[in-house]
């Protein structure tokens, strides 16, 4: 996600993605697209040849970041845990 960090941290390779952070790998439900992706950045690492070598993958997301769904239809079971335990510790 942040190509230029990773270099200057040390990480031997990267492939780098210009996709919204937490969706490193494509949209919620597109299998498809994250195989094609998780595949060339695959690829990629096994046949880098220098160390700090950086890849940038050749995806582009489909829509404005600010018009793609964050969250998912139902909330996630741990954040529903967790704020049933902040509703029971503040009554």
């Amino acid at each position: 996600m942040t190509p230029e960090f990773s270099r200057e941290v040390g990480i031997p390779r990267v492939a780098a993605i210009e996709y919204p952070y937490g969706r490193t790998v494509g949209q919620v439900g597109d299998s498809d697209g994250q195989r094609q992706v998780l595949l060339a950045a695959l690829s990629f690492l096994e046949t880098a040849q220098t160390p700090g070598q950086i890849c940038h993958l050749p995806f582009t997301w489909p829509e404005e970041p600010k018009h793609t769904k964050w969250q998912p239809p139902e909330i996630s079971p741990i954040i529903k845990m967790y704020l049933d335990e902040i509703k029971a510790f503040g009554s």
